[in-house]
């Protein structure tokens, strides 16, 4: 079966995208990636080497995977264009992970500075990839403003508490116009494969494979898990029933 991924006309045969921080060490970071099968990891340009007196993750990750470049750190739409302007310059690419973070202990988006930034980086020619709230409005907004795709969180970055609301989490995904990409709170492979049941394009996350006792072990459920998850969105699961229905005809059975 031929399903891959389009995002601003690009196909991915792997639905996983994968972090690169909080790794014991770069070699298992590497063996993680290898793995997961991603085609796409995440790297933060605000901590990215980019001097040249040692090998960078992105020379590591050349012919690896496509490099994702985020704006980790950033409070405000200004910074996080900035940033991005960076990532262009010293990567050769267009696509961006854009985050505009609100609170430092939670975490969470800044929408208004976030949609600011994503119509900015649009009309400026990145391919914009917003991480946001689990919003549909927000997502609606973001979309409009020229995101190629909308990445809501499950829980907040690195809690592990998996998907909190999937209710929303499935609306923003009925309803987006892009492809929907959750990231942040993966703890676990069910909770990879909940997430595209729900009817996700994609999972992105980081510290559930980083942090696991054996990250390339856990790299390699989760992309078992996100190709099950996909899977059981296309055959479609059965309805949900308040009572039993049995599987075998109850007629002709003996002594009836």
């Amino acid at each position: 079966m031929t399903d891959t991924l389009k995002i601003a006309g690009r196909e991915f045969r792997s639905r996983l995208f994968l972090g690169s921080a909080g790794y014991p060490n770069q070699q298992v970071m590497l063996d993680a990636v290898a793995a997961s099968g991603t085609e796409m990891v995440t790297v933060s340009i605000r901590r990215m080497n980019l001097a040249g007196e040692s090998e960078s993750i992105a020379e590591l990750l050349t012919g690896r995977a496509q490099l994702l470049p985020n704006t980790a750190g950033c409070q405000t739409a200004k910074d996080a264009v900035l940033t991005a302007e960076l990532a262009r310059e010293a990567l050769a690419t267009d696509w961006i992970k854009l985050e505009v973070i609100g609170d430092r202990e939670l975490l969470y988006p800044d929408v208004e500075q976030l949609v600011q930034a994503t119509a900015t980086l649009a009309a400026k020619g990145f391919i914009v990839l917003p991480y946001c709230n689990d919003d549909p409005v927000t997502c609606r907004k973001l979309a409009d403003a020229g995101a190629a795709a909308v990445m809501p969180l499950g829980a907040p970055i690195g809690s592990g508490l998996g998907v909190c609301n999937p209710h929303l989490i499935e609306l923003i995904c009925t309803r987006s116009t892009v492809p929907v990409v959750l990231d942040a709170g993966i703890g676990t492979a069910s909770e990879a494969a909940l997430a595209m049941e729900l009817g996700c394009a994609a999972v992105l996350l980081n510290t559930a494979v980083s942090k696991a006792r054996h990250p390339v072990q856990m790299a390699a459920a989760m992309r078992d898990a996100v190709s099950a998850g996909r899977l059981a969105r296309l055959a479609g699961r059965i309805p949900r029933r308040t009572h039993a229905e049995p599987s075998s005809p109850q007629f002709g059975l003996v002594g009836t």
